[in-house]
């Protein structure tokens, strides 16, 4: 028998936060969108710095994130624009250059956080969130509330609710958990769940999954006293199951 279907009690709160990338570099372009757009963001992606400033210039923009080694215009010249014209979008600076002078310069003409090259993309989505939450605008992202029965999962409030009770999971597990609910019923496999939990530049083993499995069962299957709700698939990895 096939499980039946989730019921996906989505609320979403508010409009998703619209972060303008600007970033010439396809590959890592690619790799930010990618992990700013899992975290629910609206992305408009611009490889050059006319097109930053001039998308950075319309209404309803609320984050760039803008590389300083731009063609045509760059970065710091986009930023100083946007500050002498007095636009308050909140700006997170990239940058290969490690140097303190290109730092303070960036941060004395506007830029809110500066992100130096090489970095983590979960980095730069921490950083995103923060000056969001900081800038007082649009939320870090919208807010999602799954449910299954008697399992709730607050995606804002990073809580995973059993008959109203809180079960305490670790922020890895309490990912793990979301991955899966969101695609309830699905096999999905090991390395796609380090992927899209641990991140693209996670370099552990498959096997760190099992072990937060393991504890996530623990917690919602014995302490919870739910039926089984999450199956594994034998050489592949695993499958949530609604309760």
């Amino acid at each position: 028998m096939s499980p039946r279907p989730a019921q996906l009690g989505t609320d979403v709160d508010m409009p998703a936060p619209t972060v303008i990338l600007a970033e010439d570099d396809g590959a890592i372009r690619d790799l930010l969108a990618h992990h700013l757009a899992r975290e629910g963001y609206a992305l408009i992606t611009v490889a050059d710095g006319a097109a930053a400033l001039r998308r950075a210039r319309e209404r309803g923009v609320d984050l760039l994130i803008l590389d300083i080694g731009l063609p045509g215009i760059d970065g710091f010249e986009v930023a100083r624009t946007l500050r002498r014209e007095a636009s308050a979008v909140p700006i997170v600076m990239l940058t290969a250059r490690t140097d303190e002078v290109d730092r303070v310069v960036g941060l004395e003409i506007g830029a809110d956080d500066y992100v130096c090259k090489p970095f983590s993309p979960r980095e730069v989505v921490a950083r995103a969130k923060a000056v969001l939450r900081r800038s007082g605008g649009a939320a870090a992202t919208p807010s999602r509330v799954l449910r299954f029965g008697r399992l709730e999962i607050d995606e804002a409030a990073r809580e995973a609710r059993v008959d109203g009770g809180e079960m305490k999971l670790r922020p890895r597990e309490f990912a793990l958990l979301i991955e899966l609910a969101s695609n309830a019923g699905i096999a999905l496999s090991r390395r796609r769940l380090l992927d899209r939990v641990w991140g693209f530049d996670f370099v552990g083993e498959d096997r760190t999954v099992d072990v937060h499995i393991r504890r996530l069962r623990v917690v919602l299957e014995e302490s919870g006293n739910l039926p089984p709700i999450v199956q594994t698939i034998h050489g592949f990895g695993y499958k949530f199951l609604p309760p």
